[in-house]
């Protein structure tokens, strides 16, 4: 049972069916741009949803948010230059530098009692003065957090000082999961932060559209965004035609299915907590955006849980791509009964002796 690649197992808005139908039976598929209702959806819908005021020109349209993270090591400091990374994170981000001959430079996140934050300290010995971008991922993939407007402040100041730019992969900002937590993109903390910050965002977890390749950066600084589309020049394709068109649908009519998502997905959340906290030797923090559970297996004894829980016939991703050995990132956006399967596998394999299931991995 596949639970790792964060996408998920439910149908698109039926609005983004419904005029992905419409635009197929056009039967035209040539070269197209963004448009303008594309445009003015996502600032009304940045505007709406984070109190944030973006000018149209500082959209810059791209294929995917992986995309996005390369071009911003490309567009900033130069070969041999450091990049940041606050580890355990998405993988890309671990490899992006190296593709744009950037010296890779990793901070550890640490769990704390209200769950995993920055390593304050070490972050700031980290940065060294060749140090030109820091990758920032909110909210959190794999560990879910949403980081809280003083987290943000005090990292955003951290790299004023240093004269770093951000780029923040915010493609699970529209999923946060408790009332209290609701995201915040760092740029809008004011328009100083925002000059020195490459905002990643994308309608494809939210609505999950992913293989339609649709997502965009925002970029108020001209200078910052110059570099950014320089950097893309000659390399960097078109978003296609039925990217745009789910993408409109989604911003513009997709909001009853979001919150009915996230009504879901809060049922799914409860589910894996309680599951995980009943089997010996693994735990996890709260998961305040997203779908995505971070499980801590260091506890439990198992040479390699990743091969361990797919002996157990569960599909996990392994947490050392993610900078983590020892964890497991298990994707809880599927429908229920699928996931108490998966859930009942994970739970009957940690009741057998580990050395039997370790044995036929």
């Amino acid at each position: 049972m596949p639970l790792w690649v964060a996408d998920m197992d439910f149908r698109a808005p039926p609005a983004v069916i419904d005029a992905l139908r419409q635009r197929v039976d056009h039967g035209v598929f040539g070269y197209t741009l963004a448009g303008e209702a594309l445009t003015a959806a996502v600032v009304s819908h940045v505007a709406a949803a984070y109190a944030w005021t973006v000018s149209p020109e500082w959209l810059v349209w791209l294929p995917g948010l992986v995309t996005g993270l390369n071009v911003a090591c490309r567009a900033t400091g130069a070969p041999g230059d450091a990049v940041l990374a606050a580890t355990p994170v998405y993988p890309p981000f671990l490899s992006a530098p190296g593709h744009a001959q950037r010296q890779l430079v990793t901070t550890p996140l640490v769990r704390t009692a209200d769950g995993w934050t920055f390593d304050w300290a070490h972050l700031a010995r980290a940065i060294t003065p060749r140090a030109r971008l820091f990758l920032l991922c909110n909210p959190h993939n794999p560990v879910g957090r949403v980081f809280r407007r003083d987290e943000l402040a005090a990292l955003a100041a951290l790299c004023g000082q240093r004269d770093l730019v951000i780029c923040s992969d915010e493609i699970h900002c529209g999923l946060p999961l408790d009332a209290d937590k609701p995201h915040l993109p760092i740029a809008a903390l004011g328009p100083e932060i925002a000059a020195r910050t490459i905002t990643l965002m994308a309608p494809s977890k939210t609505f999950n559209i992913p293989g339609l390749g649709c997502a965009f950066a925002i970029i108020s600084d001209p200078d910052l965004r110059r570099r950014f589309r320089q950097a893309m020049a000659g390399i960097v394709p078109e978003v296609n035609t039925l990217g745009y068109t789910a993408a409109l649908a989604a911003y513009r009519d997709g909001e009853p299915w979001r919150q009915a998502l996230l009504a879901y997905l809060r049922g799914n959340r409860a589910l894996v907590a309680e599951a995980i906290a009943a089997m010996p030797g693994l735990s996890m923090t709260p998961v305040e955006a997203g779908y995505l559970a971070w499980i801590d297996a260091r506890g439990a004894g198992l040479a390699q849980p990743t091969a361990f829980f797919e002996a157990a016939g569960v599909g996990l991703s392994d947490g050392a791509a993610f900078g983590a050995p020892g964890f497991v990132r298990l994707n809880f956006g599927c429908p229920r009964p699928l996931l108490r399967e998966a859930l009942t596998r994970m739970a009957r394999a940690m009741a057998r002796p580990h050395a039997t299931i370790e044995k036929e991995c």
